[in-house]
């Protein structure tokens, strides 16, 4: 099952051991709004890559990474049948 953005985002946070509070900060705003980001689905292209510049890592990657399992799954279902 694909991870969410919201989540993907969140783990790498986690992962640098980075807080709430600084991460808010750099993105100029409220700590809300990142909780509310953790939930989203989807996210803006130039929201993700400040995001990606920010925390040095490239989330398009793994949301490329993403849509080729899921092509692979299709594809392999469909040569079954």
């Amino acid at each position: 099952m694909d991870k969410p953005i919201g989540i993907l985002i969140k783990e790498e946070l986690l992962r640098q051991e980075r807080g709430i509070s600084w991460f808010a900060r750099k993105l100029s705003c409220d700590r809300s709004n990142v909780y509310r980001l953790f939930q989203r689905r989807s996210i803006d292209t130039d929201l993700l890559t400040r995001i990606s510049l920010l925390l040095g890592h490239d989330f398009f990657s793994d949301l490329s990474a993403q849509m080729r399992k899921r092509s692979e799954s299709q594809n392999s279902q469909q040569n079954c049948g």
